[in-house]
């Protein structure tokens, strides 16, 4: 006779229950859960393809150990359950190559009251990975941005909550990234010259985050979906998305934002910040279509460096956008010169943009003090712009008195249900801006030249002395015959209560060979020698940053010396003389003093002493000057005097259609051959 030994329906939902537990999620969980040893050893024999980060424990107090290490399992798949509580975390959670990781529906990751005291420390980081998927509809990653702001926490702008660095083939559906104190998204760089690649975000919410909902700081092959970028607010720039590089080698490139959105931020809705990109940099290539601005202070904002050594090649387009209710103008194109990348905009709508501000035009151009290039190059195609005041749909806030050109294409104005269709000609520019800019002069070309001696008899047993303070990268040209012993000093000195780093130096000789030497310690006399090993024009550069650098004196002749055309002065006062060459019978000279009160008052004389031009209180002018013969050298002179009203500080100087040299003494001049 057999023995049968029978369970009961209760008793077997019981078991059933219990063994599930060790491969199941878990609900509902009011305290600590231990690790599934089974569970693990099975993961990392390779049995299991899924992992559950619970099988790791779970403690509703701190889960960071738990969730870093089903991590750091090497799971393909990782499922983040819903444990009916946040999962708290400590530090930065980092991310590993080739998973995928699910966080379920009604999932909070949340950073640890008290932690993330580390001005960089983000919730969760990607360094130099590939193949990583991250899926969390309906979850959340959430710093404490409000407490970042206060004691014991320093004030920092990169605890972010998803930071990516130089990583590839990277996705993120779904998840909502909110209150970090930094970006609720960054794309960044973890090793120079290594982009983020083939990036893909869809159906993200960035919201309520301090610097920005998303920086892309270097990525290419880049697609957002779907995302809603809003409600930033806390330190500049608080964009929606900012895209902003750090170095010329970094890119912006095949990138494609598709019916994204960008609402209530403090700052721009998509804003381009492009100075730090130059010439040398890989061109670039961002299209967004169908993307709104709403309710930001300012829908679009590009600014990019205005010269032809300081501009990135590329292209901008926005296709079949809309800006709508920005606090400032729709769009916002500031230093853009007509030649580097082009901006296009093809079917796009602005409606109801300043309307606190009736004296503000929905699209607005701007130059900057400084800027010596002219602005423009940009199309509108099929564009509309709805507007409720009686004022142009374009303006021109030009303090560099630069011309605005290349600006083509149509534009449809609305205003009281009447339509006006305008075709940007150069015609139509220069009748709603008559006064747009000074007198054109061909560029002196710098690159390739050669200079010599203007009177190389004259000897300095003294040396020479400059109280010329040139702020950010000064430049100058020292002449010395081969095998002379050349010595300088150099000082560096801050611009306000800022500390200075210490300024790189370099010597550059006639044929091009560049020389490093020791760096320029500020507020010090920094003494340095070398022995000239050819005749010719040697460049001593200095890059002081925010801060000023004087070549206080020099054993042989030397000039100031403006390679990108532009002498940026603080608080100097005093003599220089310039060279007007043989064949140049008008110049100019143009002076820009730097923002509100900053003034300067300037002196021009000829050859023979005469005034030629004179003004006092200059905040942008031109001084446009005809000599009575181009037959021969001249040597004029360039005094510059504190205003009558204002303060000099900050003040610009481009001397126009002649060699950018500005010299001590007269005798010190060098000129083109």
């Amino acid at each position: 006779m057999k023995a049968i030994f029978m369970l009961s329906i209760p008793a077997v939902a019981t078991i059933f229950a219990f063994v599930s537990l060790l491969t199941i999620p878990l609900r509902s969980v009011q305290g600590k859960v231990p690790p599934n040893e089974k569970a693990i050893k099975e993961v990392k024999e390779g049995k299991r393809k899924v992992a559950y980060a619970s099988w790791w424990g779970f403690d509703p107090e701190d889960a960071t150990e738990a969730l870093q290490a089903a991590i750091d399992s090497g799971a393909p798949k990782v499922v983040v359950e819903n444990m009916g509580r946040p999962w708290i975390v400590s530090r930065t959670i980092k991310l590993r190559s080739n998973q995928e990781i699910v966080f379920e529906k009604g999932v909070i990751v949340e950073a640890k009251e008290g932690a993330f005291l580390g001005k960089g420390d983000c919730l969760f980081l990607a360094a130099l990975q590939r193949n990583i998927t991250i899926i969390g509809y309906g979850a959340v990653l959430r710093m404490r941005k409000l407490d970042y702001t206060k004691p014991p926490y320093e004030k920092a702008e990169w605890r972010h909550a998803l930071s990516i660095r130089s990583c590839e083939n990277v996705r993120v559906f779904g998840l909502t990234l909110a209150s970090s104190g930094g970006d609720g998204i960054y794309l960044g760089v973890a090793k120079r010259g290594v982009p983020n690649s083939n990036i893909h975000i869809k159906d993200v919410i960035c919201v309520d985050n301090y610097r920005q909902g998303i920086s892309v700081i270097s990525a290419e092959n880049v697609l957002m979906e779907n995302v809603v970028m809003r409600d930033t607010s806390g330190t500049p720039p608080m964009a929606g998305i900012d895209f902003e590089p750090n170095d010329p080698t970094e890119v912006l490139s095949n990138i494609v934002m598709r019916n994204c959105t960008v609402q209530n931020n403090s700052g721009d809705g998509f804003a381009f910040y492009l100075h730090n990109l130059n010439s040398t940099s890989r061109p670039i290539s961002i299209r967004l279509e169908g993307c709104r601005s709403i309710g930001n202070r300012r829908s679009v904002s590009i600014s990019i460096g205005n010269s032809k050594e300081k501009t990135v090649g590329g292209i901008i387009e926005f296709v079949d956008c809309k800006f709508e209710s920005s606090e400032g103008a729709g769009i916002h194109i500031a230093q853009k010169p007509p030649f580097g990348c082009k901006v296009r905009f093809v079917r796009c709508e602005i409606s109801d943009a300043a309307l606190k501000q009736p004296n503000q035009s929905p699209i607005v151009f701007a130059s900057a003090r400084g800027n010596f290039e002219p602005v423009g190059g940009v199309e509108f195609v099929d564009c509309v712009v709805r507007d409720k005041f009686e004022r142009l749909p374009m303006a021109f806030f030009n303090p560099a008195g630069v011309e605005l050109t290349d600006v083509v294409g149509t534009l449809t104005l609305i205003r009281n249900g009447q339509a006006t269709k305008f075709e940007l000609t150069r015609r139509l520019i220069n009748e709603w801006f008559p006064q747009q800019a000074f007198k054109a002069f061909p560029k002196f070309e710098v690159k390739g030249a050669k200079f010599i001696p203007l009177f190389p008899d004259a000897r300095f047993p003294q040396g020479i002395s400059s109280n010329a303070r040139l702020r950010g990268l000064a430049e100058f040209l020292v002449w010395a015959n081969a095998g002379e012993k050349v010595t300088f000093t150099l000082k560096v000195l801050p611009v306000g209560k800022v500390d200075v780093r210490p300024a790189k130096v370099t010597v550059t000789t006639p044929s091009g060979k560049v020389i490093g030497m020791k760096e320029a310690v500020a507020e010090s006399d920094n003494e340095y020698e070398f022995v000239a090993d050819e005749t010719g024009a040697f460049k001593i550069a200095c890059d002081a940053g925010n801060a000023t650098v004087t070549l206080s004196k020099c054993t042989h002749r030397f000039c100031l010396f403006a390679g990108e055309g532009i002498f940026y002065f603080l608080g100097t006062v005093g003599d220089f003389f310039f060279l007007v060459p043989k064949g140049v019978r008008e110049f100019g000279v143009k002076v820009m003093g730097g923002d509100g009160t900053e003034l300067v008052k300037v002196i021009v004389r000829d050859g023979v002493g005469r005034v030629v031009a004179e003004q006092d209180n200059i905040a942008v002018g031109q001084f446009v000057i005809t000599r009575e013969s181009g037959e021969s050298d001249e040597v004029f002179s360039i005094r510059f005097e504190r205003p009558s009203v204002g303060v000099l500080e900050d003040f610009f100087v481009q001397l126009q259609g002649i060699p950018p040299l500005l010299a001590p003494v007269k005798e010190a001049l060098l000129k083109p051959y």
